[in-house]
This record gives C-alpha cells, structure tokens and sequence, in this order.
C-alpha cells in the first residue's frame, strides 16, 4: 500500500506502530498497521503515513489478528444455554479482554424446547452490534451424540438425528455455523447431506464411529472433527483384528479440518505435538472449548444446560472427578501453551487461533489476518503473549484502551 492510496488523514481512525506484525507466513518489523473505521486499511512504512494520523506507539509488542474461537460455551459464570443477554454480554465482553475478538455461541445437548430457546436468543443477538467479541453464528454441539461419549454433555438430552428433530433445529439454519454429531448414530448421512447443502458445517464429536462410518459420512459432506481425543472413539480390538475409530481417521484424512482443546489439561504436550505433525497448521485449530467456569478461581461451581461442574486444577470437572467437562482457559492463553508445551512456531500458533477457524467456518473474507479490507480484529501480545490492548472492528476494548494516540513517534526499527 502506497501512500497514494492511503485515506485522507482525517479518515483515518488510527495507525499501530513500532510493533511485531504477525501475519499468516511470518512476523514483519518496520510497517506501521492502518485501521480506518471498522476495516484494516494496509500495511506500510511509518514514513509513508500522511500527517496527522493518529499513531500509537506499542513498543515492540505483538500486533496479532483478533483470534477466533468456534467451539466455546460460555465464560465469567454464564454459558451459551442461558437465553438471555445478559449472559451473552457477560461472555462476549470477557473474551473480548482476552484476546478473542469472534466467535461461535456454542449450545450444549439439552432439552428440545430449551435449545430452541437459546438458537432464538441469540438470532436476537445477532441482528444489530453488539459490545464484546463478535458472535458470527451459532455451533449446535448436540444433541446427537453416543451416549458412551457424551464426555459432559447431558445424559437425558441426547437424541438420534432421525427422530424429526432436526427440522426444528434447521429452521436456525440462517445463525448455525456448525453442527457436531455422532456420524454413526441413525439418520445421521441424511443429516450431514441436509448440513452441508445448508454451508453449515458438518462436524463428528462425541463419537463411537468405526473409521468406516466416518469415511461414509465424508462421502455425505462431513468436513470437520471437534476437540481430538475428547469425546472420541480410537482403536479398538475384535478378537485380533484392530478396527480404527473416529480419532484415527481425523488424524490421517485429509479431507477433514480438526480442532484441540490446548489448555494443558486436556491434552499433554506429545498428543498436541502429534495432532499438529498430522494436520499441520492449515487443518488444526485452536478451540478453548471454554464453559461458564472460564476466568473463575478453582472452587467455583456453575452449569451447563442441566448439569453442575466445578473449577478444579485449572480446568472444568464433574464434581466426582471422573471426566472433564470443558476448560476454563481463554484461547489466547491457549497460543502460548502451544508454543510452550508442544513448540509449535509463534506465527502457526496464532494461524491456528485465527486464520484456519476462520477458514473452518467460511469467514476468512473479512476475519482471521491482518490484511486490507479485513475487519479491524487486533490484539496486541506482550512477550509472554498476554494480550495487552485488543480491538474489535476498530474499536478498543475495555479500560485497558489507550486514551490518547500521538502523533508519530520515532521508530524501534
């Protein structure tokens, strides 16, 4: 972007300087980031900017996309099931301080009527501009699920997806973004045919499927596995044979996109390793998969849909301890466990929590990198990637926002 085809200066909202860009292929140095309204308006050298353009310095910071998280049910004691805005803004404005500036309300198995409920909550939502991280739609996690690994999810709600739900659900097919379902369960080729004819993407989770009924359900239009290792079936034997499960096949098709929860808790550094090494970074995502619990202290107790869960050890329980019920760890703490732990480059890292989910879901258009004419979702990472300043279509967040922009300081590089 030259200056030439730069805006006039006082339209111009604001220019980020003397950072660390990280784009999708690397981390540039030297290039001030131009946001003009809602939308990034280019990269270029601060020599180039025209006077009077309002600059802020960030010392050598990060400057990163606003990360997108599609598969997280709530934060600060609120989740996705509760139909209300209060709970939505509560979720919405606590990852938007932490870095996630999108996302997708992501509804947990629960009785009919009270899904439908939450599905009209947040239609609602959606139809004007809302405070906090941006909700792009909806991700139904449920209720068609094997009851052997429902993980979490309620036991009761469960449903098979030729039972005539699913009409009903469909009717929200104007907000679902994603549809998660056991591909082995009755009905459910027809229901991956009706997903993917709708742009809805069809996702396997919480799955007892042999490889063969995953390999079906791709013939269908499947293109998607959520949250590998949890919820999902592996290898199991029959006398001597090996029969491979839902696990097996996500890892080794490339025809499907995959997500891991990287809180630290869920998956130890070698099965994070070796999700990446199987998938790589175009076709592994990030997902906090963070319930109501998320920026509470262990102890604390809440619900999802009619189940209680505790904080405990840094991630979600069953108050018996015996499965995990989600985590409580936002995704930008997420990229720097995946550095940390599994030594996954900085720059696929943040690909993984931005660009590939938005990819996922189809909205890499207008989110997920630092490009002109993308939506000005930023966040600004110290060292440690702690975000320190974030913003969501041009607009900062919280009370951490600088106040006041100079004018053109001198450069770090």
């Amino acid at each position: 972007m030259t200056a030439e085809a730069m805006p006039k200066a006082e339209e111009a909202a604001i220019a980020l300087l003397n950072g660390r860009v990280v784009l999708p292929d690397g981390i540039v140095t030297g290039r001030a980031v131009v946001v003009e309204g809602e939308q990034i308006a280019g990269l270029v050298a601060p020599d180039e900017l025209p006077e009077g353009v309002e600059c802020l310095d960030v010392g050598g910071r990060y400057i990163a996309p606003g990360l997108v998280d599609i598969h997280t049910h709530g934060a600060a004691g609120h989740s996705f099931n509760e139909p209300s805005p209060g709970a939505f803004r509560a979720i919405t404005e606590a990852n938007a301080r932490h870095g996630t500036t999108s996302l997708l309300a992501t509804i947990a198995a629960a009785p009919l009527p009270a899904m439908l409920a939450c599905l009209e909550a947040c239609r609602a939502w959606c139809r004007a501009p809302q405070p906090g991280a941006e909700v792009l739609g909806v991700h139904l996690e449920g209720p068609y699920f094997s009851p052997a690994q429902r993980g979490a999810q309620d036991l009761a709600s469960l449903r098979t997806p030729d039972d005539g739900s699913a009409d009903e659900l469909l009717a929200y097919s104007d907000i679902l973004r994603m549809v998660s379902y056991a591909p082995e369960l009755p009905g459910a080729l027809d229901l991956t045919r009706r997903l993917a004819g709708l742009g809805i993407v069809p996702a396997a989770g919480h799955s007892a499927a042999r490889d063969t009924d995953v390999y079906a359900a791709m013939e269908a239009g499947l293109r998607h596995a959520i949250h590998l290792w949890s919820g999902q079936s592996v290898t199991i034997r029959e006398g001597p044979w090996r029969r491979p499960g839902l696990l097996e096949a996500a890892l080794v098709s490339d025809g499907l996109t995959a997500e891991i929860i990287a809180d630290g808790r869920h998956l130890p550094p070698t099965l994070m390793r070796l999700a990446y090494r199987c998938k790589g970074p175009e076709r592994l995502c990030l997902v906090s998969d963070a319930i109501a619990g998320a920026g509470l202290p262990d102890g604390s107790r809440f619900r999802l849909a009619a189940n209680e869960y505790e904080v405990r050890d840094g991630v979600g329980m069953l108050p018996d301890g015996t499965a995990f019920a989600g985590s409580v760890t936002f995704l930008s703490r997420m990229v720097a466990l995946l550095v940390e732990m599994a030594g996954v480059p900085l720059v696929q890292a943040v690909r993984m929590a931005s660009l590939t989910p938005a990819r996922i879901i189809g909205v890499a258009d207008r989110k997920g990198s630092i490009e002109p004419g993308k939506d000005a979702d930023l966040v600004v990472l110290e060292a440690d990637l702690t975000p320190w300043r974030v913003m969501v279509r041009g607009q900062w967040v919280g009370e951490g926002a600088p106040s006041s922009p100079s004018p053109h300081p001198a450069p770090l590089f």
